[in-house]
């Protein structure tokens, strides 16, 4: 497959799967965008093996095949997956860290089964090898030069947008016994796995619920302060754009009583302001990540 048709369609497979950052990545240099996208089609695509596999041993299979295209043993696999093409040429033309995004797969492999989520330090560093990982590949891409002063604002950027994430998502997930919550954060409401995934809403799976917001706006404080001491901030703004999304998805979520039926977050026409005004702000030299 020609690269310029992969690379379409990682942007569409994008538009269709992950808005924020398909929109996002509209405020790039022209010439970065098709690897912004490749990035984040990537990631759509590991993402979502759970609901493509649907059963965990195939899910696996395609996690490793992942990893062996990336790793540099598939690269003959990728006739005919242009998201595969795309990010191995962007993997090319970046000198992109492998290591990184083959963790990024691996990490995945927790998705693909029911386990809860141990410790709240568990779920940040699952959060850190995903969503921050994605932030700082990112990064390399837009200014590699200003890429080694946003290991914070990555790091605790995709903590709080994978936390944020995750509570949105969490109807889906309760839905098919599947527990994010970490069990040391449930035990200190007194509940435990079966009742954080029930469907009977109680006051502590709300407190607990309660609880990781406050740590997701945490993450969101510390990146924001981390963003502010980059030098470069407006070449490396886009991918971090979302984050400007995450106090209003938080509020949102706070209002929610019933976490089992209820999806809440700002709505598509907000989002889109959002990450415009904040782009704005960014292009002016202004803070845009505020908790």
């Amino acid at each position: 497959m020609a690269l310029d048709a992969a690379y379409a369609h990682c942007a569409d497979l994008v538009r269709a799967q992950d808005r924020d950052r398909f929109l996002a990545a509209l405020f790039a240099p022209e010439a970065a965008r098709r690897h912004l996208f490749a990035l984040a089609a990537f990631n759509v695509d590991v993402a979502r093996v759970r609901d493509v596999a649907r059963e965990a041993l195939p899910g696996e299979v395609r996690l490793a095949w992942w990893r062996e295209v990336i790793e540099g043993e598939g690269r003959g696999d990728v006739e005919g997956h242009p998201v595969a093409a795309a990010l191995l040429d962007t993997i090319t033309r970046f000198a992109l860290p492998r290591a990184s995004l083959a963790a990024l797969a691996d990490a995945r492999i927790f998705d693909l089964y029911d386990d809860p989520m141990p410790t709240l330090g568990d779920l940040e560093g699952y959060a850190g090898e995903t969503a921050s990982a994605l932030l700082q590949l990112s990064t390399l891409v837009l200014a590699p030069a200003a890429a080694a002063q946003t290991g914070d604002a990555s790091g605790h950027g995709g903590v709080a947008l994978a936390l944020t994430g995750l509570m949105r998502s969490f109807p889906i997930h309760a839905a098919r016994g599947q527990c994010f919550l970490p069990l040391d954060l449930l035990a200190r409401h007194g509940i435990g796995r079966e009742a954080a995934v029930s469907g009977t809403v109680t006051p502590a799976l709300l407190a607990a619920l309660a609880d990781l917001r406050g740590e997701a706006l945490r993450h969101l404080s510390a990146a924001g302060a981390a963003f502010a001491k980059v030098a470069d901030r407006a070449a490396i703004a886009p991918p971090f754009l979302p984050l400007a999304l995450v106090a209003g998805d938080l509020a949102a979520l706070a209002k929610v009583r019933d976490p089992f039926r209820e999806m809440a977050g700002l709505s598509p026409l907000r989002r889109q302001f959002g990450l415009w005004r904040a782009a704005r702000r960014a292009a002016a030299g202004k803070t845009f990540i505020r908790a």
